[in-house]
């Protein structure tokens, strides 16, 4: 079990998770996601909210899950808090693109991500 927290650069597979990261968002622009900034709440400069959506924990946990199992292998997550819209359409559109279902436990529900669509039909 790994433990990942927003922005978290203190796993030891910091450096190659960041790097999954930056391959996902370039992948998942050819799949049409535009990151949703107004899910940032924080108060940050408008071009850096993008790069704040990025570091989200299941994001790392996505990417560190994608470096560290084999193709094919369902992608289990637990959250504390509810999944925001933006990770929840990138994960939508990972399921698609890397072939894997991702099933994430939040505050509210199970989520299954399974080719491009959600368990919670976008109800969340």
């Amino acid at each position: 079990m790994h433990e990942f927290l927003t922005g978290d650069k203190t796993h030891p597979f910091s450096k190659e998770i960041y790097l999954k990261i930056a391959e996902i968002n370039r992948r998942l622009q050819e799949y049409g996601h535009n990151a949703r900034t107004s899910e940032v709440l924080f108060d940050v400069e408008d071009e850096d909210k993008e790069g704040v959506l990025s570091y989200h924990s299941e994001r790392l946990a996505i990417a560190f899950a994608l470096i560290a199992s084999p193709s094919g292998l369902a992608i289990r997550i637990i959250k504390n808090l509810r999944v925001c819209g933006d990770c929840h359409a990138f994960t939508k559109l990972i399921s698609v693109a890397y072939r894997r279902d991702i099933i994430v436990r939040d505050r509210n529900r199970f989520h299954h991500f399974k080719d491009g669509s959600c368990s919670c039909l976008d109800y969340w």
